[in-house]
């Protein structure tokens, strides 16, 4: 069923809130101009506009014969940008004449308070002005425009900065701290703090450039397996470029190494199986599971309440289910599909099993009864299935890397106990809605001023943490709104760009609400599966088999592309994941059937 959308953010109300305010104090006769191109005469040299959103226009102009116009679209509000040099303990004022509705101006990296000045509707010309004073070791700051999301364009023109001259702005510093995480056969993701003042970084490889980024963070492809690469990062802004970063050299897996929980065929087909209950599809014998499914879930082990993280697993009981095997036959069938190299797993949660664990001793309580049911039914792992109100973040919690609500904190937690209690040889996968990871993209909590919804990529911190630990993420790609991919342009469930779109964000990477400082990795391909619908019964968004073909020649051999371009070409995808196993059976194993014959490569 759809999720709902994240609440609409009430402008008027949360500029209000912001306590931003006008100011117009009068310069300094000693001041000078250090703000560059500020009328745009010389196009955009000297500045800088997200998504491409800047252009330059010679009418309508407030002075001299051009002006900026930038364009909102999507999670993007049309930032564009200058960085000056400045002086310490020095004052400034900033100014320009702006046009349009929710125009901003302000300055970042002050060192004292970070200062913005807007306007609500400037139908004509309508000047702007603040002040702000630099920190005690302040050599450069940022000033900048924006409008604001969803909004129309804005023209802004004649940008002035005013006070003592700095230094010229310096060449960033060489990046430090440049990290790699666990490396497939044929990939490897590193990631690096970012480096202040610099506007992009390039990646070496082997001494060779790679590739130019504007995020401290990059996944290399196409690499060979079982081979030794090295890596190095530079730093590089208008002033030049910094010298690579100390060597880091990694190995990339044997092939089909790099994989958490091993044993998966290099490409893998997975299936939930509905073992407690019935529906529309019928009951399914775990025995009678066709030989094409590679990993196995059992759908569902919920918890007895909500908040208890006390999780049971029963079998369908033969009033609802009256061909249902018994134990005795289950757990053998179990074996039997083991010993033939399949992954049975408990999967937790699905649209009725809402897990919260709020407490350290629900979170105990959670990794003793999922210990249980492994153990009784000799199972290889666990998948993560919560949906609805399981995950959310409390106001405050931002930044995924280290995050603080207690119903991520100890999911967390409770996953890595389990993981250490079995082993490398333990299973994990997730399967969460398009809702709690790629609308992070756009939207994270409940947002800097709050009124979003604070489930919005609330699966993100989860993954993130357990990254090195994670078999496989098959996001579910169906009973989803509209989501925005990379390309800052919204995807509609049901066809190949869909798939596309959701799949290269977690391939590549992004920034958590626009944040290039947040930048989620990448994950690793032999990591991804996509998750669709096994028929039209099964779920909204069901993709048809020709389109689901497309999106894998896409992803994996750049064919079939559309109007989506992607960020890189993945023949490491592992495979597909569907709801469900009975249901493909109940459709005549269309779904199955398509990718048994599907030629990878």
């Amino acid at each position: 069923m759809d999720r709902p959308r994240p609440l609409t953010l009430l402008l008027a109300g949360v500029l209000a809130a912001a306590g931003l305010t006008a100011l117009t104090p009068t310069a300094q006769a000693a001041d000078t101009e250090i703000a560059r191109n500020g009328g745009f005469e010389a196009g955009l040299d000297g500045w800088s506009c997200t998504a491409g959103s800047g252009a330059v226009v010679t009418s309508p102009v407030h002075g001299g014969t051009k002006a900026l116009r930038a364009t909102p679209a999507g999670s993007d509000n049309a930032r564009c940008s200058q960085t000056v040099s400045v002086k310490p303990d020095s004052t400034y004022t900033l100014s320009g004449w702006v046009r349009g509705g929710y125009v901003h101006l302000g300055a970042t990296g002050t060192g004292t308070t970070d200062v913005t000045t807007w306007t609500q509707s400037a139908p004509d010309w309508q000047r702007l002005a603040t002040t702000f004073t630099t920190g005690p070791r302040t050599t450069s700051v940022t000033v900048f425009t924006h409008g604001w999301y969803g909004t129309g364009a804005y023209l802004a023109d004649d940008l002035s900065l005013l006070g003592p001259g700095g230094d010229p702005v310096g060449t960033p510093a060489t990046p430090t701290g440049l990290t790699a995480g666990s490396p497939a056969a044929t990939s490897v993701t590193l990631t690096w703090p970012a480096v202040p003042g610099a506007t992009s970084y390039r990646v070496h490889k082997d001494g060779l450039p790679l590739a130019t980024v504007t995020t401290p963070a990059y996944t290399a492809t196409g690499l060979s397996p079982a081979t030794a690469y090295t890596f190095q990062v530079s730093a590089a802004n208008s002033a030049g470029e910094s010298a690579k970063s100390t060597p880091l050299t990694v190995t990339t897996a044997s092939e089909g190494g790099g994989d958490p929980g091993g044993g998966l065929p290099a490409h893998a087909l997975v299936g939930y199986l509905h073992a407690s209950f019935a529906n529309g599809s019928g009951y399914t014998r775990m025995a009678d599971v066709p030989d094409s499914w590679d990993v196995i879930n059992l759908a569902f082990g919920e918890p007895t309440t909500v908040t208890s993280g006390d999780i049971r697993f029963r079998l369908c009981p033969a009033t609802e289910c009256p061909n249902v095997e018994p134990a005795a036959d289950f757990k053998a069938a179990i074996k039997a599909k083991q010993a033939a190299g399949k992954k049975v797993l408990i999967s937790i949660g699905g649209q009725n099993g809402q897990v919260q664990l709020a407490t350290t001793a629900a979170r105990d309580t959670f990794v003793s009864s999922v210990s249980k049911i492994i153990d009784e039914y000799g199972l290889d792992g666990l998948d993560i299935d919560f949906e609805g109100h399981s995950l959310s973040l409390q106001t405050g919690d931002t930044d995924f890397r280290n995050p603080t609500s207690p119903v991520i904190v100890n999911l967390i937690a409770a996953l890595k106990t389990l993981k250490a209690r079995y082993g490398d040889d333990f299973v994990l996968t997730m399967a969460p809605e398009t809702f709690f990871v790629q609308l992070g993209y756009q939207y994270y909590g409940s947002g800097p001023w709050g009124g979003q919804d604070p489930r919005a990529g609330a699966y993100l911190p989860v993954i993130h943490a357990l990254r090195d630990d994670l078999t496989l993420l098959h996001v579910q790609d169906y009973n989803s709104g509209p989501i925005m991919g990379l390309d800052n342009q919204y995807h509609s469930m049901g066809g190949a760009d869909f798939h596309i779109a959701m799949t290269d964000m977690l391939l590549t990477g992004f920034p958590v609400a626009g944040n290039t400082g947040r930048v989620f990795p990448a994950l690793r391909p032999d990591q991804v599966a996509i998750g669709l619908p096994a028929s039209p019964q099964a779920g909204n968004g069901h993709t048809p088999p020709a389109e689901v073909n497309k999106a894998l020649d896409c992803l994996t051999k750049k064919a079939n592309c559309g109007t989506y371009q992607t960020h890189g070409t993945w023949p490491g995808l592992r495979g597909l994941m569907t709801w469900s196993i009975n249901w493909d059976r109940f459709h005549q194993q269309e779904f199955s059937r398509n990718f048994d014959a599907y030629a990878w490569s």
